[in-house]
């Protein structure tokens, strides 16, 4: 063996130290990430926590204004893109590819999101988050009227979401679950094994 070669087993840098630090920690928060998949209800639980600890913030330092507009305007367009389908019926009109249902007869496909649920909840939680920080650094509190940028934002809403329900009139498709039909499978299998029975 060499005496002047180094063991490079042992003796690691200060990169390959923060390189492995910084995969050892993403690697755990995707693992709660992953675990928190299932239970919707107290992740959003958790983000109106976050939201309400943000809101307070903003209401006691009385600034940031411009951040939390910023902040506004980037869960519009979440949400815009929450409330779309993954493949749009406008532009698959100059397309032969597949379409939504429009008669009854039409097979049926389930509404798919541009951006998952649990997406939308991450990006939106990390989104206030960030903010949050914003909120402890001076040069971010831009001053503003307020009262202006809550009016533009409302009015921006306003207008988006009526060009989206008209969106979602013109290619009948509904982003929500709720008031559809849906099939008890105990009472179908139970159903089909009587009509075998009769027969």
């Amino acid at each position: 063996m060499d005496p002047t070669s180094t063991n490079e087993d042992t003796t690691s840098s200060p990169s390959e130290l923060a390189s492995r630090w910084h995969f050892m920690v993403t690697q755990r928060i995707q693992h709660y990430l992953d675990k928190s998949t299932p239970h919707i209800l107290y992740r959003w639980i958790g983000l109106c926590i976050v939201a309400f600890i943000y809101a307070l913030r903003v209401y006691y330092i009385q600034g940031f204004y411009i951040v939390s507009y910023g902040l506004g305007i980037y869960f519009l367009n979440l949400f815009i893109g929450f409330l779309s389908p993954q493949v749009d019926p406008e532009f698959l009109e100059f397309t032969d590819g597949p379409t939504l249902p429009t008669r009854g007869s039409d097979e049926f496909r389930p509404f798919v999101r541009r951006l998952p649920e649990f997406k939308f909840w991450y990006s939106i939680t990390k989104a206030f988050c960030i903010a949050f920080v914003m909120t402890f650094f001076s040069v971010f509190d831009v001053p503003v009227f307020w009262p202006i940028l809550l009016f533009y934002w409302f009015v921006l809403f306003t207008l988006t979401m009526r060009r989206q329900i008209h969106h979602m009139v013109k290619y009948k498709y509904v982003p929500f679950s709720f008031g559809k039909k849906r099939y008890n499978r105990k009472r179908q299998a139970a159903e089909e094994n009587a009509s075998l029975v009769r027969d």
